[in-house]
């Protein structure tokens, strides 16, 4: 298993893991745009290189003036942080919850950050049935036994989200129960708009709800970190007084706003990519008797065939030069489930050749 620190994209690790370097492998286990960075992104920085000699702006006053006109919000209603993992930080720092439940499987950050404040973490377990969500009873449940609540949307790992309708219940449900629920719409900009379910327009009839998003993955600068929160005014606050000052760097903020002033071609393109290959994806892998989540992020979450465990795998591809990331120590999933990310077409076929030949060799013993 080469999830050392708990998550994919560690190429150091596997380059020790299989001997390879760590520019050798076609990287599946970390899901990032494949198209890269935006060229304006790129221009920008190269452009800007010369201003790493001053301190960023600890107030990130550019960027979030930028962005509150983008998202149509205030800029008291918003929070920059180093990447989406920073933010959650700050809102259990800031509102320093006694309990926090979470819905397994999920992004491993939310028990993670929790226990390192030596908070409480309750949980309840997604239903195969529901593709891995979690029954509104059993979350309704969760938030009236807690102080706060994690909620992906779409989830990680089996990348799926819950309807408008599921997200207003649990925040009015939150409301009566004077819980805080944090959404996590990371990976939400790989939706198309019009498929987004989000409560970011109606943020002011919850002010106990919390929207978490991060620049990183569909901007592709994960080595930047950039992330924001959308919450009420009195929550960013609390966040923004627990905030280390300059942790957000120069460099990150200037690609975040040369992200948000691209002309909309690059989303464009990286819809029709992410929705072609995903699907390529599923066709194939079902071919070869995996078992695949109705996904609709930039990943997918694959049951191997029965003879297959994920670490297995893991390592055969990896010595392919070719890496994913196993789901096996997710609660709820089982040693059978690998993640998977969407990459471009040329990526995609080598993975599915790879996996193939794999599975066939397997079958001549």
């Amino acid at each position: 298993m080469i999830e050392r620190y708990g998550h994919g994209g560690d190429l150091e690790t596997a380059a020790e893991a299989y001997g390879r370097k760590e520019t050798d492998f076609l990287d599946f286990s970390a899901n990032i745009n494949p198209l890269g960075p935006p060229k304006q992104v790129q221009d920008h920085l190269e452009q800007a290189l010369s201003s790493i000699i001053r301190y960023p702006d600890p107030g990130h006053r550019q960027f979030k003036h930028i962005l509150s006109r983008k998202l149509g919000v205030s800029e008291d209603n918003i929070c920059v942080g180093n990447g989406a993992a920073e933010c959650m930080s700050l809102i259990l720092l800031g509102l320093y919850p006694q309990s926090v439940g979470i819905i397994e499987p999920c992004f491993s950050e939310y028990r993670q950050l929790s226990e390192q404040f030596d908070i409480e973490v309750r949980s309840v377990r997604g239903r195969e049935e529901l593709d891995w969500r979690g029954a509104a009873e059993d979350i309704s449940e969760l938030i009236q036994q807690v102080d706060m609540v994690f909620i992906g949307q779409p989830n990680n790992p089996n990348g799926v989200q819950y309807s408008l309708e599921e997200l207003r219940m649990l925040a009015e449900k939150a409301e009566q129960s004077n819980t805080y629920l944090v959404v996590d719409e990371a990976f939400i900009d790989f939706i198309p708009e019009e498929q987004q379910a989000s409560l970011l327009r109606e943020l002011e009839n919850y002010p106990g709800t919390i929207l978490v998003r991060s620049m990183t993955k569909f901007y592709a600068i994960p080595g930047l970190r950039l992330g924001f929160t959308v919450a009420h005014p009195d929550v960013i606050r609390f966040m923004t007084g627990k905030q280390v000052t300059w942790s957000v760097n120069g460099l990150a903020l200037l690609a975040g706003e040369a992200a948000l002033a691209c002309d909309g071609e690059f989303e464009q393109q990286t819809m029709k990519l992410i929705t072609e290959q995903r699907q390529a994806l599923v066709q194939g892998l079902s071919a070869l008797g995996c078992e695949v989540s109705a996904g609709e992020a930039n990943f997918l979450l694959v049951k191997l065939p029965e003879s297959w465990r994920a670490i297995d795998m893991q390592r055969e591809l990896g010595q392919r030069g070719i890496l994913i990331r196993s789901c096996a120590m997710y609660p709820g999933l089982g040693e059978r489930h690998v993640r998977i990310a969407v990459k471009d077409a040329k990526a995609n076929q080598v993975f599915l050749a790879e996996i193939e030949r794999v599975l066939q060799n397997e079958n001549r013993e």
